[in-house]
């Protein structure tokens, strides 16, 4: 994930207010890349994007300043990052390869244009680097107290059945891609060390945390999840998927209701620290079921079994609750 330079005297700041609409979209539009899939890109009423298939895939995601971010931590090209990954692997949970991205932007009149260039920039490199051939094709913008990004993501099936949360059975292999307890790690430490004497978010002190910590606080910040491990896993025979946004005992919780199953983690797999491990959201990692003696599609390791323990969710055996983060109470009381 790279930054780029904004000292280029031509790119001055000004506010989107001053800008109006038209020309910040102007400022916006040219940093995209086009989606392979758009028959039709940004410039119209709407998008017109290819799904051969016959069916496409459809989520939304919204990312709202506080609640969901803090600018005093976060950079825009880690909101833009940000914003695609979570919307990525969402599409890549359903078992479907990303096609594109609509994105809304409601800003305050007062914000730096800069700003946008930022969210635009990491949304083109978030989708270079986490899903190929996916592009922005379209969006709105509008003025709002609030900066708030709102992200509309497409996936193509490819001809394949979606991967869908209740398909799981007793006997099943619980398996899991991408980071686990790394995201709540790096919201800790922001919260720990990132704040001042009134427990406000310090820039400052953020930006020396990602000196000492840099994998933690990106972890947190702009995430880079196995998008590409949904298509695998869809290949590869898993029976349910879904995306790690809440933790894994939440969402592993949200498998196990919606199949009618119990799922039992083994707790050396989950690592040192399995309460983080279990209870810590956003590291948007994939968690998937295989049928027994199903090779595993890298990166997934096997983390647990499928039991006939519906809606129950185990440790070793030993029944838990099931701890995360909940967007109206946050996880330990807090969010990013």
């Amino acid at each position: 994930m790279h930054e780029p330079d904004r000292t280029d005297p031509a790119a001055l700041p000004r506010t989107v207010g001053e800008l109006g609409e038209d020309a910040a979209l102007a400022r916006i539009l040219p940093r995209l890349r086009p989606a392979d899939a758009a028959i039709l890109g940004p410039g119209d009423d709407a998008a017109v994007v290819a799904a051969a298939d016959g069916r496409f895939v459809v989520t939304t995601d919204l990312m709202v300043q506080g609640p969901d971010f803090r600018l005093a931590w976060s950079t825009p090209f880690e909101l833009g990052w940000k914003a695609a990954a979570t919307n990525l692997t969402d599409v890549a949970a359903m078992g479907a390869r990303p096609t594109a991205l609509v994105v809304a932007i409601a800003a305050p009149p007062s914000l730096d244009a800069s700003v946008l260039e930022g969210i635009a920039d990491g949304l083109r490199e978030g989708l270079s680097a986490l899903a190929p051939g996916a592009g922005v094709v379209g969006g709105d913008l509008t003025a709002s107290a609030v900066l708030t990004i709102a992200v509309t993501a497409f996936g193509d099936l490819e001809g394949r059945s979606p991967v869908t949360r209740s398909g799981a059975r007793p006997g099943d292999v619980v398996a899991h891609a991408g980071a686990r307890g790394d995201a709540a790690r790096g919201l800790a430490l922001l919260f720990g060390e990132a704040t001042d004497a009134a427990g406000e978010p310090d820039a400052a002190a953020a930006e020396a945390l990602r000196a000492r910590h840099p994998e933690l606080v990106a972890a947190q910040l702009a995430p880079s999840p196995p998008v590409a491990a949904g298509v695998a896993a869809a290949i590869g025979g898993a029976t349910a998927m879904l995306d790690v946004s809440d933790g894994l005992a939440r969402d592993a919780r949200r498998i196990a209701q919606a199949s009618g199953v119990g799922i039992d983690f083994t707790a050396a797999a989950l690592g040192p620290d399995v309460r983080l491990a279990l209870a810590g959201g956003e590291d948007h990692g994939l968690l998937a079921t295989f049928p027994a003696g199903t090779a595993l599609p890298e990166p997934f390791e096997r983390i647990g079994i499928v039991t006939d323990a519906a809606g129950r969710l185990f440790v070793d055996g030993v029944a838990i609750d099931s701890a995360g983060w909940d967007p109206y109470s946050g996880w330990d009381g807090r969010s990013g």
